[in-house]
């Protein structure tokens, strides 16, 4: 399962407003409410999007996206915001999106194709495409848009925005947020510029910052790529612990060779908490389980760490939204 800065989670529920309970979204989704605006801190895309689907039945959720996207401000992309701003051209600062966004993101890909009419920006993102994956997706293009004004000494227009999935009950709030037209059910999600529009030179443009820089998020990739591994083991020890309960982040350290705080510094690193892998784990394997009908809900709840039933149904509807029963009956009847 892939994974997204909690940054974005923050700044829908902070575009929603005082009409929802936007804490115990946060919490549901595992995000301290009033802890601090990480965006290291990762939290698995899956639950993401659960968020903003349960936000979707609170509120209409048709202009969210434009709301959130543009509230995106370069500053709170850490250095790979410095990097965009300071890259010479608005297309080298798309560069290094297209480079880098796995510092943000191990679920999204970025792509910069050329076509007979300028470039796409092209958002590759596989799976399902949920609700919640189709706000986040036009949430990325609007927020793609909203900084590459903030670099621009003059105004940023793209050609048109093309979007995978089904328009909404009104397209005026994004077309007149882009300025173009938005084409819904198309064959990608991307957004096309004229070659001008990439050509132009950025305000704070500095070739030897931008190599500094680059240099530096090379380093930061580097470690991401390194510690990958130690992720999938770490939730396959976790699932093979669970039949025993909620394992101890200390006994799952030793067995992988390492000191409890040696575990907790390089999790942390990667902006994963073991409380976060734990619940993870937990949540596929009970998924996985509740697709199979050889386990009742008794036995899931046992193998997935939970002492009694009633404590793994509430753990279930937090973190999907619908009882262990109720996601059962659906798939079946899916």
């Amino acid at each position: 399962m892939g994974y997204v800065t909690s940054l974005f989670a923050r700044k829908m529920i902070a575009a929603a407003g005082d009409v929802i309970d936007g804490a115990a979204l946060l919490q549901g989704a595992g995000i301290d409410p009033d802890g601090p605006w990480d965006p290291k801190v990762m939290i698995p895309a899956a639950t993401y999007y659960d968020m903003l689907e349960r936000l979707a039945d609170q509120i209409d959720v048709t202009e969210m996206p434009v709301r959130t996207g543009a509230s995106m401000q370069l500053d709170e992309y850490g250095a790979l915001g410095l990097a965009f701003k300071a890259a010479p051209t608005l297309g080298a600062s798309y560069a290094r999106v297209e480079r880098y966004a796995r510092l943000w993101t191990s679920v999204v890909q970025y792509e910069l194709r050329p076509e007979p009419r300028g470039t796409l920006f092209i958002l590759h993102r596989p799976g399902e495409r949920r609700l919640g994956m189709r706000l986040s997706n036009e949430t990325t293009l609007v927020s793609s848009v909203s900084i590459a004004r903030q670099v621009s000494p003059v105004p940023v227009k793209p050609l048109e925005v093309l979007i995978r999935h089904p328009a909404p009950s009104s397209v005026a709030a994004h077309e007149d947020w882009f300025g173009c037209p938005v084409r819904f059910g198309m064959g990608l999600d991307a957004i096309l510029y004229s070659q001008e529009t990439l050509a132009q030179p950025n305000i704070l443009g500095d070739a030897g910052i931008s190599r500094y820089l680059a240099s530096h998020l090379d380093k930061e990739l580097s470690e991401i790529a390194d510690e990958a591994p130690l992720v999938k083991e770490t939730k396959d020890a976790i699932a093979q612990a669970l039949s025993e309960g909620a394992p101890k982040m200390a006994d799952i350290a030793r067995g992988l060779g390492l000191s409890a705080r040696s575990f907790h510094r390089r999790l942390s690193e990667h902006g994963i908490s073991f409380q976060t892998l734990t619940e993870e784990t937990r949540r596929e394997l009970a998924e996985g389980l509740l697709r199979d009908d050889g386990h009742s809900l008794a036995e899931i709840a046992f193998l997935t760490g939970f002492a009694e039933q009633s404590s793994f149904t509430r753990a279930f509807k937090r973190w999907v939204g619908i009882t262990p029963a109720s996601y059962r009956k659906a798939r079946a009847d899916g």
